[in-house]
């Protein structure tokens, strides 16, 4: 039976307020289409501009949604399981930090359950995240890929990849270590001269002019890396300081530490 809407979203945090913003503002799908629930006034408040249908009725939105997006807090996903016990969605979305697509489909009970996982980071909010998503349900039709790509495209650049590497895109996609790298590049500006705003905004620009570069470039990173440093005395100096202080080493365990994290908190 063809449902009301096309998707229904449980729980209006960041993540879901991206997604409806990105969807609606770039007419992928039409706002009559979309219903959003959360127990939250505010929160519900905050998304009508965008012309959506808004309710709290968790159980009312499972039933009535071709594609079901879970975008709650891992501590509140039980709670909400229960609230739509007994309900059948065929196509659930999950942003739920940690919850494995197992625990999703024991969680609400039935057996023939797609469930695509998807790993964001805070970047989506302004339509320039790292989406990872595990799809492998959905892969006998390319009408579900392409709508589970184009909802999370307008969020950003989309990786497709398995479920057992989830813990370690959350991991790289982690924003902390650029921000702390942008944080010490604009104190050290400062500290060798700079007012902080020239320090913030040459950190910046370089960060962003870097990742360019490397998107665009066929090199290896490390073949780039050696291309920039190659008789400039300057950065190898810089090399070596990094190197010698750990940097490399540091990067490498704040990925393992988020990737641990998620995987106790399945």
């Amino acid at each position: 039976m063809k449902k009301q809407f096309k998707l229904g979203i449980i729980g209006c945090g960041n993540v879901a307020t991206a997604v409806l913003r990105g969807v609606v503002l770039s007419d992928f799908i039409r706002e009559k289409k979309i219903i959003v629930s959360d127990c939250d006034v505010k929160k519900i408040d905050a998304v009508n501009y965008l012309g959506v249908r808004t309710t709290s009725d968790n159980r009312f939105v499972a039933e009535n949604s071709e594609y079901l997006l879970l975008a709650v807090h891992a501590k509140d996903f039980a709670s909400v399981a229960e609230s739509i016990e007994g309900v059948r969605p065929e196509k659930v979305i999950s942003v739920v930090s940690g919850v494995s697509k197992a625990t999703v489909k024991n969680s609400l009970g039935v057996g023939l359950i797609k469930v695509a996982r998807c790993v964001p980071n805070a970047a989506c909010a302004i339509g320039s995240g790292a989406i990872a998503i595990d799809m492998l349900d959905y892969n006998k039709s390319t009408d579900d890929t392409d709508f589970l790509s184009n909802v999370f495209g307008v969020l950003g650049t989309v990786v497709s990849t398995e479920e057992s590497k989830l813990e370690a895109a959350a991991g790289v996609n982690c924003p902390i270590s650029a921000l702390m790298l942008i944080d010490a590049l604009v104190d050290a500006g400062v500290k060798n001269g700079l007012t902080k705003n020239e320090a913030k905004i040459l950190a910046v620009q370089t960060v962003l002019g870097v990742a360019e570069l490397v998107s665009r470039e066929e090199e290896s990173l490390s073949e780039l890396l050696m291309r920039v440093c190659k008789g400039d005395l300057v950065a190898l100096k810089a090399v070596k300081s990094l190197e010698d202080a750990g940097f490399r080493s540091g990067i490498i365990n704040a990925v393992d530490a988020a990737t641990e994290k998620n995987e106790e908190s399945e």
